[in-house]
């Protein structure tokens, strides 16, 4: 009974301290709190400041542009033709909006407009679909090939194929860099034989990759009537960009601490087992810092090699778009810049996270 007594006075004790530690606890959320209002302050001003010198610079733009087609036509037809150019262009008709760098709300309606044609055009594939459901499984059970929908692509298709080419290009990149470069890490002499390669083909322009992928792939499926886009742009890409990858993953192997060498010799480790138990572990966090890089790489120069391949992701949009010259081509085309920047900074905050859960420093990278 006594022992019971003590023990609610020891509670009691316990529950005017746990009050002074709620209260600590609190402030210390609180400053956390603080913190993140400061920094998501400083980033919400810097956005607007931003957004501020955009808007006014292109109404600069836009209004010396303007004053360049009045004075033109002032010069070349007189002073009627001016005042219907100044007329035609206070009236915001497209025929005579000058063609210049488009404000942030241009843009923003040009990426409303792109998702609403996005959801047109999904409904018309459904439409599409249901409409031939019949006559396709018909076709399939005689063995011969569904009716396909051969519309144009919406902007979020351009998209998501941008990103499984560039997650194609990846993977190959992954699976010729990281075997070669652990191959070439384990000996001084592959070093130094493989060095004239590296040295020669790394710096080599994706354009060029694209031509030589090119020769190259459509020798193989010659006389075959599937379009081969797709497959020259992820191969261009990998092989474009696996070298950061090929470096770092040699760097690592080679730079291994050999007490952990001796360690694997002393309990008689195969070949086999010292690379994937004590090298590959240890190599792990530059292999990730060079597949980082790839990454980055590989989305940087997936763009330029659309272009060139005519596959239907972002970077023939941005050309289309350019050439089309129509009066929102310049607001799509900035749309298709925030959405690569926001996708290779998605990508770069991916890797660098899959990064740190194999990185002895976690603080690594930014």
């Amino acid at each position: 009974m006594e022992q019971e007594i003590i023990l609610k006075k020891e509670n009691q004790g316990f529950a005017i301290i746990k009050p002074l530690t709620n209260f600590f606890k609190v402030k210390f959320e609180k400053d956390n709190v603080l913190k993140f209002l400061k920094k998501t302050g400083i980033t919400l001003i810097s956005i607007l400041l931003f957004l501020a010198f955009w808007h006014f610079g292109s109404k600069a733009l836009y209004n010396k542009e303007a004053t360049y087609k009045i004075e033109k036509a002032l010069a070349e037809q007189g002073q009627a033709a001016a005042e219907a150019e100044k007329a035609c262009i206070a009236s915001r008709d497209s025929s005579c909006q000058p063609n210049t760098l488009p404000s942030p709300s241009q843009v923003w309606a040009s990426f409303q407009s792109l998702i609403a044609d996005h959801y047109l055009i999904k409904n018309k594939k459904q439409a599409f679909a249901d409409k031939l459901a019949t006559t396709n499984e018909k076709l399939v059970a005689q063995g011969k090939e569904a009716i396909v929908y051969t519309g144009r692509a919406s902007f979020v298709d351009t998209v998501l194929t941008s990103i499984k080419t560039v997650f194609a290009g990846f993977l190959l990149a992954m699976i010729i860099a990281v075997p070669l470069g652990i191959f070439i890490g384990l000996s001084p002499s592959l070093r130094s034989a493989f060095n004239w390669f590296i040295q020669i083909f790394k710096p080599v322009s994706p354009v060029v990759w694209y031509l030589l992928v090119f020769m190259i792939v459509k020798t193989i499926y010659i006389g075959a009537s599937s379009d081969n886009a797709f497959v020259i742009s992820f191969i261009s890409v990998g092989l474009c960009a696996m070298w950061a990858t090929l470096v770092n993953t040699a760097m690592g192997v080679s730079s291994v601490d050999k007490d952990y060498i001796n360690v694997a010799k002393v309990l008689k480790l195969g070949t086999f087992q010292k690379v994937f138990k004590v090298i590959l572990p240890s190599s792990l966090p530059l292999i990730f810092t060079g597949l980082r890089i790839t990454l980055s790489v590989a989305w940087m120069v997936l763009i330029a090699i659309e272009l060139l391949a005519q596959s239907p992701g972002l970077g023939l949009f941005v050309w289309e778009e350019f050439q089309n010259g129509a009066n929102d081509s310049n607001s799509k085309i900035i749309v298709a810049m925030f959405v690569i920047g926001i996708i290779g900074f998605l990508l770069d905050r991916l890797m660098l996270t899959v990064q740190q859960m194999v990185s002895f420093n976690k603080n690594e990278g930014i």
